[in-house]
């Protein structure tokens, strides 16, 4: 049995040169582009591991790097490796691997974003805990969400769906409007994916990211140092 009702999620790929934020490339070189996708997990892994409404789990590929994201993770974070498939059929079986766990609601999220603000998770998981199916999304500036929370297994929501385009958060509103499914929406954040994202977050005047991002923000202007 579970700890909490709850359960979160980080859905993370292992920050290796040349397999992650590689539409960062050539702004950043395939080492550069890792060390940020490094930075932005420890700080959102850091700061999510306030959260005590919750258990906390990590779905990481590829599995056999385990190892190196044990290392990464504070002691408070449960591992299980994502499994095959695309987008939408890795997050049906992170669900419904949690589900099977018996937690109540589950709330994934990615793992290359500013840290989201913790009443975010509260506010998701308050509308979650609900009679009648209920989803959450939280929709992102590129078109896509940062953010799912349901409250029992949805695989219809999943299929016949396609990713990674902008019209991906439109769609699932529609599909989820479409199975009569009751649906609410957390502020809009954003992903860290290219370099005007990069610079957006480098000109955000925002004392609680400050806090919340030591390490990215370091390297940040480490790695503007390097340019000039």
């Amino acid at each position: 049995m579970p700890i909490r009702a709850n359960a979160l999620a980080i859905m993370a790929k292992a920050p290796l040169a040349g397999t992650v934020k590689t539409r960062l490339l050539p702004y950043l070189s395939a080492e550069e582009a890792a060390e940020l996708a490094r930075s932005l997990l420890l700080d959102q892994l850091s700061h999510l591991g306030a959260i005590e409404a919750a258990d906390l789990y990590v779905a990481f590929t590829p599995p056999h790097e385990e190892a190196l994201m044990r290392r990464l993770a504070p002691a408070s974070f449960q591992f299980f490796s994502q499994s095959e498939g695309d987008l939408g059929a890795r997050m049906q079986n992170i669900f419904s691997a949690l589900f099977a766990k018996e937690y109540r609601n589950v709330v994934l999220i990615g793992a290359d974003l500013p840290p989201v603000p913790l009443d975010y998770f509260a506010q998701a998981y308050d509308y979650l805990d609900g009679p009648e199916p209920r989803v959450v999304l939280g929709p992102s500036r590129d078109g896509g969400y940062y953010l799912l929370g349901l409250n029992r297994p949805m695989p219809a929501m999943f299929e016949n769906m396609t990713w990674s385009h902008d019209q991906v958060f439109t769609q699932t509103v529609t599909k989820l409007a479409d199975l009569g499914i009751e649906t609410r929406q957390l502020p809009i954040w954003f992903d860290i994916d290219t370099p005007d994202d990069l610079q957006i977050l480098m000109t955000r005047e925002d004392d609680r990211q400050n806090v919340s991002m030591k390490n990215t923000l370091k390297l940040l202007q480490h790695l503007d140092g390097r340019r000039r």
